[in-house]
């Protein structure tokens, strides 16, 4: 009887289990940031929205590269940035601002949370359908991010030295969870983050500014990703505007180019008398 030969390890199934395990280290720090607010340890609760985040676009990338995405993945994915980036966040800021504002306070969360499940289930159903390049509606880590280093951003120097005096953290908290709500299930454009390559021009930019995010995130983080994701935002909103504008625009000249063409066109009439009836 000839001798049983071991089978080779399947390593295209080991890898397609890399991006589901980056997933469910996002969970895992999702969880633990709720956790963390509960005590009201607000920075390591912010930081650890930061780790999901990193984890979830790992978990992307890794799969891409590997050519391994399955629906189950995504599937797995949208359910685990809900709670990441939908219920932490919104329960930061509950714990953090509005838990001593009634009902009006956990209102105000839970639409925040609404977004975000409306924002990914739109993006499954849509995903491969829109612009390359951009994503519909602002995406919801870099909502739930910004909601998170906010904390961060509020006891650095700088800001009691110049916003604080102001006192307006439960008036400028809700808006922002508002505007966030809106721009996530909103039709608003915002960019991909560019790919990094070293054979383009386009490949060394995107390597360019990961690499300026990086050293910037890890250099001075309680300084620069608050102010990065509200930059993000209005980047978006700028552009929205002017791409509005000039379409209105574009739109009243061509109708106005079309009604004197037209009265052009009568008054020549009017003065050929073979024309007229």
């Amino acid at each position: 009887m000839p001798p049983r030969r071991l089978r080779p390890p399947d390593v295209r199934r080991a890898v397609v289990v890399v991006p589901s395990a980056f997933t469910l280290g996002n969970l895992f720090f999702g969880i633990w940031a709720v956790v963390m607010a509960y005590r009201g340890n607000f920075m390591s609760a912010a930081w650890f929205i930061m780790f999901a985040g990193v984890l979830d676009m790992l978990d992307g990338r890794v799969a891409r590269l590997s050519g391994t995405g399955t629906k189950f993945g995504a599937e797995l994915d949208s359910l685990v940035d809900v709670i990441s980036f939908g219920v932490a966040p919104a329960l930061i800021m509950f714990f953090l601002e509005f838990q001593s504002a009634g009902k009006f306070g956990w209102l105000v969360c839970y639409m925040y949370v609404v977004a975000v499940a409306i924002r990914l289930a739109r993006y499954n159903v849509q995903h491969g359908t829109g612009k390359p390049g951009w994503f519909t509606g602002l995406p919801s880590p870099s909502a739930g991010m910004t909601l998170a280093v906010y904390y961060p951003f509020s006891q650095t120097e700088w800001y009691r030295r110049s916003l604080a005096y102001l006192d307006f953290q439960r008036e400028g908290l809700t808006i922002l969870m508002v505007l966030l709500s809106l721009l996530m299930v909103s039709t608003v454009k915002y960019p991909r983050f560019p790919a990094i390559g070293f054979r383009t021009i386009k490949g060394l930019l995107g390597l360019l500014l990961h690499l300026v995010l990086v050293v910037c995130s890890i250099w001075f983080p309680s300084h620069f990703l608050f102010p990065l994701g509200i930059s993000y935002l209005t980047l978006g909103l700028l552009r929205h505007a002017i791409l509005g504008f000039l379409d209105r625009h574009e739109g009243a000249l061509q109708w106005k180019f079309m009604r004197s063409r037209k009265n052009l066109t009568r008054s020549c009439a009017e003065r050929r008398p073979g024309l007229r009836r």
